[in-house]
């Protein structure tokens, strides 16, 4: 047996000390060098959920947060204004807006905003997007959105990168989104908009038929054209944002009832104008309750008056007439051009040399290139359609609706 085991040293132990004793015996000038080898340091790193602590406040962004921010907002407003440029320029598609002037001209535009609105037409949201296109904030609009959406290319990649709010659609895990989400929106330094639809999913009379129980059920107000607005996404976002956005847009989208062309994307891909009464109402925050029960209450009569609106507008063709809400004078804001010279460079710079090189699979004579230029046109159809069929999707979700 070595001589080592004999003294109860095992392996480990004895190579240390040979290896000290080692270090000691050279020359000066190697030993201090050689000798840091001793030192043996220990480093605890503590973990939560999941992650190192240190890295839980992390900066998302691999560069200045306000200048990621500043080229997502043209990189944003480059694709939303080319679905602008279908409602203004292509299809003419005019929009009358019920706001009071004066604030208007001080306040649209120039501040964070969190916006309520009916969802009850399939392009709600891209009128939406023609008003802030108006006022310049159309690239830092963002919305809160299903979590499937933000891996649908491109829109969804697009939200992402936006930083849109995308919910699971359980309570318990949205709550902790909502929190992080808002807090990062509050912080931009321009202008945001952030939508919500508390309704949920968009207006379909069988959605409306099981949203009527379930009002009867909980004792809440029976609304006659928009779904019982789902007050814990606005409650539990509206204890984080209050005292950073000042105020609340509530508004209102209605259109024609007689009108011969439906308010849908393919009545605008056709070139078909519709018109667009978009009532907007500017409300301080200060003026919503602070207790969550309260502020819920104040949703539901919130809605009750949207209600009357609609009511109003679908049996006279105003706003005001039977809803008893102050009547606000209705003027138009002429499209911006941007929208209109951003789509024409796009449409040069990819278009042209896609169209070349599409036309020459097509000529050539070859099956191949046919079979290639074909699948080309197909996927392009196949895109095409998914996108509008985001548009009329009718499934709802239970989210937001307590279940007894």
């Amino acid at each position: 047996m070595s001589a080592w085991r004999q003294v109860g040293l095992n392996y480990i132990n004895y190579s240390n000390i040979a290896a000290k004793v080692l270090r000691r015996s050279l020359k000066p000038e190697f030993r201090p060098e050689a000798m840091r080898r001793d030192e043996s340091r220990v480093r605890i790193t503590p973990w939560a959920n999941g992650r190192p602590a240190h890295l839980q406040k992390a900066p998302a962004k691999p560069f200045n947060k306000a200048l990621y921010r500043k080229i997502n907002y043209y990189l944003s407003y480059s694709f939303y204004s080319q679905l602008v440029f279908m409602s203004e320029w292509w299809s003419g598609t005019t929009i009358s807006m019920y706001v009071k002037k004066d604030e208007y001209n001080k306040f649209y535009g120039k501040e964070h905003g969190y916006l309520i609105m009916n969802h009850s037409y399939e392009i709600d949201w891209l009128m939406g997007w023609q008003f802030c296109d108006g006022i310049g904030v159309l690239g830092n609009c963002k919305a809160y959105a299903k979590k499937a959406i933000q891996y649908m290319p491109p829109i969804g990649w697009m939200w992402k990168f936006s930083e849109f709010v995308f919910l699971e659609r359980s309570f318990e895990k949205d709550k902790e989104i909502i929190k992080n989400q808002i807090t990062e929106l509050c912080d931009y330094p321009d202008p945001v908009w952030l939508l919500m639809t508390p309704e949920g999913t968009r207006y379909t009379p069988k959605k409306h038929e099981a949203s009527l129980n379930f009002a009867r059920e909980k004792n809440l107000p029976q609304l006659k054209h928009h779904l019982t607005p789902r007050t814990r996404g606005f409650t539990t976002s509206l204890q984080y944002f209050r005292g950073k956005i000042p105020a609340i847009y509530n508004i209102q989208l209605a259109f024609d009832r007689d009108s011969k062309t439906p308010p849908t994307l393919l009545s605008l891909l056709y070139g078909k104008p519709v018109h667009a009464h978009l009532f907007i109402e500017r409300i301080p925050v200060e003026r919503v309750p602070v207790e969550e029960a309260d502020a819920a209450k104040w949703l539901h009569d919130l809605f009750v008056v949207k209600d009357k609106m609609q009511e109003s507008f679908f049996n006279t063709g105003n706003f005001f007439l039977e809803s008893g809400v102050e009547k606000v004078d209705c003027f138009q804001v002429p499209p911006r051009v941007y929208s209109l010279i951003n789509t024409i460079g796009w449409a040069i710079v990819t278009l042209t040399p896609m169209m070349y090189y599409l036309v020459g699979l097509l000529f050539s004579g070859k099956l191949l290139y046919l079979s290639i230029g074909g699948a080309i046109l197909a996927a392009f159809y196949i895109l095409l359609q998914k996108s509008i069929g985001i548009t009329q999707i009718s499934q709802g979700s239970s989210y937001g609706t307590e279940k007894k």
